[in-house]
C-alpha cells in the first residue's frame, strides 16, 4: 500500500518543462546582460575617469611649471606676483582685462580654459599646510604625502589621485609636491579637485540606460523563449496524450497529428506513430492466432473427445472400434500439429521486417534447387523449370528459407488441384526493375469470385475436397503475408476446368545494395526464426 502511495505521488509531482526551460533561457540572459553590462559600464568609466585625469594633471603641471620657478618656500607674496593679472583673475574668478594682458601670462590658453572650468578647484599650500592660493569658494583640503618604502627601494611620492565621494557623486583629487627648479627643495603642494560634472551625469544616465534596456531585453526574451519552448513542447504534449491514450486502452485508434514541422519533432511523431501502428498489429494478430485456433481446433478436438468417449463407455471391447477411433483419433492429431505449425509460420511471416532486415538470397540457385527437390520428391509429377530469362546472378532482398517456403506453397499448391495433368511449369524471369516467379499448374482452376478470397485465412474454395487433400487454407494466407513484408506482390490467375498461374513479384537490388546488405546482415545479431 505504501508502495503504491509513493508511486502515486511520484507521478502527480512533476515540474512544467516550459517553466523550467523559460527559468534556465531567463537565467542565462539575465546574468548574460549583467556581465555584459558590468564590462561596458567598467571600460565607459576607466576610459571617462582617464579623461578627467587628464584635465586635472593639465592643471596641476602648468601650476606645478610655474610655482617651480619660485626658489624659496611658496607664500602669498611670492606666488600671487607669479601670477599675471589675467591669470590672477580668472583663478579669482573675475573677467580677464584684456587680451594682452594674457598673452604675457605664463599659463597657457589651455590652462586659462581649465581653470575657468567650473568644476576645477585649485589651492597652493606651504609646505606647512597653510593656504596660500585658491581659486574659488570651495578649497580643496590639504592632505599629506607617506614616504613609500619596500625591500626594493624606498621613494618619496610626488603626485597623487584619489577618487571621494561626497553627497553621491565621485570627485576626484590630484596632489602634486613643488620642488624649487632653483635647488630642488620642496617648496609648498599644490592640490586640484575635480567635481567631474559630465563624469557623473554620463555614468549615471548609461548605469540608468543600461538597466532599463537590460530588463527590456530580458523581458523580450523571455517571451520570445517561452514562444520558441511552447512550440516544441506543445507537440510533446501532443504525443503524451496519445501515448496515455493508448495506455489506457490499447485497442484506441488515437494517433499524433502531422506536425507540418519537417524536423526532428516531426520525425518523432512519425516513427511513434508506426511503433504503435505495429504494436496494435501485434495485438491483432494475438487475438486472430487465438480465434482462429480455437475455431480451428474445435472440430478436431471435438472428434477425438467423441472418439474417447466412445471409448470410454464401450469401444474399447470391441477391437475393430478400437482400431478405428485410434486411427481417427491420430489423423486429428497430425492435422491439428500441422495447423498450428502453419498459424505459428503465418504469425511469424508478420515480423520479417524485425527478424530478416538485411537478408539476400541468389534467385537462380534457390529455384532450380526448390523444383529439382520437389521432381525428386512428386516423381508423378511433371515438374518443369524454365529459367533462360534468368540471371544467375539475380538477387533479391528475401530469406532465402522464405523464397523456399513461397515455392514450395505454390507448387504444393498446384500439384494438390492438378487433376488428369499432371504438368506444374516453373518460370523465372528478369525485367528491368523486377523479378518474376510464375507457377502455372492445368488443374480445377479457381472462379473470378474466389480468386479475391483464396489469400484469406482458412479459405478453402472447397472445403470438403480441401479437407480430404489435408489443407488448412493457410498456405496462400502465409504466402501472400511473406511477399508483402518483402515488398512484392502476389497474383493470381485461372480458369475454371484449364488450371491457375500464380506470380511472385519482388524488385531487383543491385550488386552495390547487395553487397552493403551482406555485410550488414554479417554484423547484425538478431536472432533469425527459420519459417520453413
Amino acid at each position: 500500500m505504501k508502495t503504491m502511495t509513493k508511486n502515486k505521488n511520484k507521478e502527480t509531482k512533476h515540474s512544467s518543462l516550459i517553466v523550467r526551460w523559460v527559468s534556465i533561457v531567463a537565467l542565462t540572459i539575465t546574468v548574460s546582460f549583467v556581465i555584459f553590462s558590468v564590462v561596458v559600464y567598467q571600460i565607459v568609466s576607466r576610459q571617462s575617469l582617464d579623461q578627467q585625469e587628464e584635465m586635472s594633471l593639465n592643471v596641476v603641471t602648468t601650476l606645478d611649471r610655474t610655482l617651480s620657478s619660485i626658489p624659496d618656500e611658496l607664500e602669498i607674496s611670492n606666488v600671487i606676483p607669479s601670477l599675471s593679472p589675467a591669470t590672477r583673475r580668472i583663478l579669482k574668478g573675475e573677467p580677464a582685462i584684456s587680451d594682452k594682458d594674457s598673452t604675457n601670462n605664463a599659463f597657457s590658453d589651455n590652462l586659462i580654459a581649465s581653470i575657468s572650468n567650473p568644476d576645477i578647484n585649485a589651492a597652493v599650500y606651504n609646505k606647512h599646510g597653510e593656504i596660500v592660493f585658491t581659486n574659488g569658494n570651495v578649497t580643496p583640503k590639504f592632505k599629506s604625502f607617506k614616504e613609500v618604502s619596500n625591500k626594493f627601494k624606498s621613494f618619496k611620492e610626488v603626485s597623487k589621485n584619489e577618487l571621494v565621494k561626497r553627497n553621491g557623486h565621485q570627485i576626484l583629487l590630484t596632489y602634486q609636491k613643488v620642488y624649487s627648479s632653483v635647488n630642488n627643495k620642496l617648496t609648498g603642494y599644490i592640490v586640484v579637485s575635480n567635481n567631474m560634472t559630465y563624469y557623473n551625469s554620463l555614468m549615471k544616465n548609461l548605469l540608468h540606460s543600461m538597466v532599463a534596456i537590460s530588463i527590456i531585453a530580458i523581458v523580450v526574451f523571455v517571451v520570445t523563449s517561452y514562444i520558441l519552448v511552447f512550440n516544441v513542447v506543445k507537440p510533446i504534449k501532443r504525443m503524451s496524450k496519445v501515448a496515455q491514450e493508448v495506455n489506457a486502452d490499447p485497442n484506441s485508434g488515437a494517433r499524433i497529428k502531422e506536425l507540418n514541422r519537417d524536423d526532428e519533432l516531426e520525425n518523432l511523431a512519425t516513427s511513434i506513430n508506426q511503433m504503435l501502428d505495429r504494436m496494435q498489429s501485434y495485438i491483432e494478430q494475438q487475438k486472430q492466432f487465438v480465434g482462429d485456433v480455437s475455431h480451428e481446433l474445435r472440430t478436431p478436438v471435438a472428434v477425438i473427445e467423441g472418439h474417447l468417449n466412445m471409448l470410454e463407455r464401450w469401444g474399447k471391447d470391441d477391437p475393430q472400434i478400437l482400431d478405428e477411433s485410434i486411427k481417427a483419433s491420430l489423423q486429428e492429431a497430425d492435422r491439428m500439429k500441422h495447423l498450428i505449425q502453419e498459424m505459428l509460420d503465418l504469425t511469424r511471416a508478420e515480423q520479417i521486417d524485425v527478424q530478416y532486415p538485411h537478408e539476400v538470397t541468389n534467385v537462380y540457385d534457390t529455384v532450380k534447387r526448390v523444383v529439382a527437390d520437389l521432381a525428386m520428391v512428386h516423381p508423378d509429377f511433371e515438374i518443369r523449370l524454365d529459367e533462360d530469362d534468368l540471371p544467375q546472378d539475380t538477387e533479391i532482398q528475401i530469406y532465402h528459407g522464405h523464397l523456399e517456403q513461397l515455392l514450395v506453397i505454390l507448387i504444393d499448391n498446384a500439384i494438390k488441384y492438378s487433376t488428369n495433368l499432371k504438368q506444374i511449369n516453373v518460370s523465372a524471369g528478369l525485367t528491368k526493375k523486377e523479378v518474376n516467379i510464375i507457377v502455372q499448374d492445368f488443374g480445377e482452376g479457381i472462379s473470378k469470385e474466389n480468386q479475391k478470397k483464396i489469400f484469406n485465412r482458412f479459405y478453402r474454395v472447397d472445403k470438403a475436397r480441401t479437407r480430404e487433400k489435408g489443407g488448412n487454407g493457410l498456405g496462400l494466407s502465409i504466402a501472400h503475408k511473406l511477399v508483402d513484408n518483402y515488398h512484392g506482390e502476389i497474383s493470381v490467375e485461372s480458369v475454371e476446368g484449364q488450371g491457375s498461374q500464380f506470380k511472385l513479384t519482388f524488385p531487383l537490388i543491385s550488386k552495390k545494395k547487395a553487397a552493403k546488405l551482406k555485410k550488414l546482415n554479417e554484423n547484425s545479431e538478431l536472432p533469425k526464426s527459420n519459417l520453413e
